[in-house]
C-alpha cells in the first residue's frame, strides 16, 4: 500500500520525543507533514525519503555491505515501495534482499521498537531531474529514517548479491561512519529494555503487553500452529502475537504481521476486539492480552518464522482446535458474544 502521511508523522513524532535536540533539523520534513499531501511528491515533501536496516550481531557489531560501484561501506537501504506498507517493512526487506539473510534472522531489537533509531538529514545521493531554467535541480536534503533489527544468533553467514556487492562486514559502535548514528548506537547502553524500578509508582508492578491479530475471512478465523520447539506453547494453535516494545500496540501488531507472515496492514485498519487480562502463575508479570480485528489488510500468509510457527489455517470460531491456547479460546468466544473484556488466571 502506499505510504500515509500519518504512518510518517507517527514515526517523526515518536522520534522527536527522543530526540528534541534534533527539531530545527527535521523542522521542514515536520511542516510539510502537517500541510497534508501526497508523501511520494516532491511538491509536497522538501526532499527525499529513504530507509535504512541497522543490524546489529550479539558483539554489538553492525553489518555493511560493500557496494560494488562505489566501494563504499553502508548499512542496507533503499527507497520506498508501494508494496511495502511501512518503512520498517521496507527497511526488513532490503535487509533480505542486499544481505541475503532470511527475514527470521531478524528480530527487533529490545529498547528500540518500531521507530527509527536514527533519522539522517544529507544531500541526497542522486538528484531527480526538475525543469528549472538551468536545467538542473537545486540541492535537496535526503531524510533517511533507520530502523534497528537484532541478528538472531542462530543466524547463517550473510550471502550479498554479486551483481550489487563485493562483500560485508561487521563494525563496532565507534567504527560506523554516519555521526548521528554511532552517537545514538553508543548512547545506547545494554539494550535489554529493562526499565529501572523506580520509574515505576510506588505498590505497582510492570505489565507485558501483548498484541493478537483477529483475521477474519468466510466466517473463519486465522490460527497459527506453534512449533513443538517454541519456548511457549509448543504444539498448541495460536494467533498471530507478539509483545510491545518501546511503540504503539497497532504499530507492533502490524510489524508482527509482516515480520511473521507476510502481511501488510495499515495500523489505523485494526479495530480493538477485546482484552484478556491474565496472570499465568504468581510471581510472574501479568500480561494485557490485546486483540485487534485487521479491516484490511494485503497477502496471503505465509511461514516466515517457521522455528516459531509450523503452519496457519483458518478455523471455524465454533469448531476449534482442542489443542488452543486456553486464553485464545477465552478471547474467541469472547468475541463471539461481544464481550470486550476476559480475565484469566486471577483468584477471586
Amino acid at each position: 500500500m502506499p505510504l500515509s502521511l500519518s504512518h510518517l508523522g507517527d514515526l517523526l513524532a515518536l522520534y522527536l520525543e527522543r530526540h528534541p535536540g534534533e527539531r530545527g533539523a527535521l523542522g521542514p520534513l515536520r511542516a510539510a507533514l502537517d500541510a497534508g499531501g501526497d508523501p511520494a511528491s516532491r511538491a509536497v515533501l522538501p526532499g527525499d525519503l529513504a530507509y535504512s536496516a541497522v543490524v546489529i550481531d550479539r558483539d554489538r557489531r553492525v553489518l555493511h555491505v560493500r557496494h560494488r560501484t562505489t566501494g563504499r561501506l553502508l548499512v542496507p537501504g533503499g527507497r520506498f515501495e508501494d508494496s511495502d506498507g511501512t518503512l520498517s517493512a521496507a527497511a526488513l526487506r532490503t535487509a533480505e534482499e542486499e544481505t541475503g539473510l532470511p527475514a527470521s534472522s531478524f528480530a527487533p531489537m529490545p529498547g528500540f521498537g518500531a521507530g527509527p533509531i536514527d533519522i539522517d538529514v544529507a544531500p541526497a545521493r542522486t538528484p531527480t531531474p526538475t525543469p528549472t531554467p538551468t536545467g538542473e535541480e537545486p540541492a535537496h536534503p535526503q531524510y533517511d529514517f533507520r530502523f534497528v533489527f537484532r541478528l538472531a544468533d542462530d543466524a547463517p553467514e550473510p550471502v550479498p548479491r554479486a551483481e550489487e556487492a563485493d562483500g560485508t562486514c561487521w563494525l563496532p559502535f565507534d567504527q560506523v561512519s554516519s555521526p548521528g548514528l554511532r552517537a545514538k548506537l553508543n548512547g545506547s547502553g545494554p539494550t535489554d529494555g529493562a526499565v529501572p524500578p523506580s520509574s515505576f509508582p510506588s505498590g505497582s508492578v510492570p505489565q507485558i503487553v501483548g498484541v493478537h491479530l483477529w483475521l477474519e475471512r468466510d466466517g473463519k478465523v486465522l490460527l497459527g500452529l506453534r512449533h513443538p520447539d517454541s519456548a511457549y506453547a509448543g504444539s498448541l494453535w495460536h494467533f498471530l502475537a507478539g509483545h510491545c516494545e518501546t511503540e504503539s500496540a497497532t504499530a507492533c501488531l502490524a510489524r508482527e504481521a509482516y515480520e511473521e507472515a507476510g502481511l501488510v496492514i495499515d495500523p489505523a485498519d485494526l479495530d480493538l476486539v477485546h482484552v484478556v487480562h491474565l496472570l499465568h502463575r504468581p510471581g510472574v508479570p501479568p500480561r494485557v492480552q490485546l486483540f485487534f480485528r485487521a479491516r484490511h489488510w494485503e497477502g496471503v500468509p505465509e511461514l516466515r518464522e517457521p522455528d516459531k510457527c509450523a503452519a496457519w489455517r483458518w478455523w471455524d470460531p465454533k469448531d476449534l482446535p482442542d489443542a488452543l491456547v486456553p486464553y485464545a479460546r477465552a478471547a474467541i468466544e469472547g468475541i463471539g458474544t461481544g464481550r470486550l473484556y476476559t480475565e484469566a488466571g486471577w483468584s477471586r
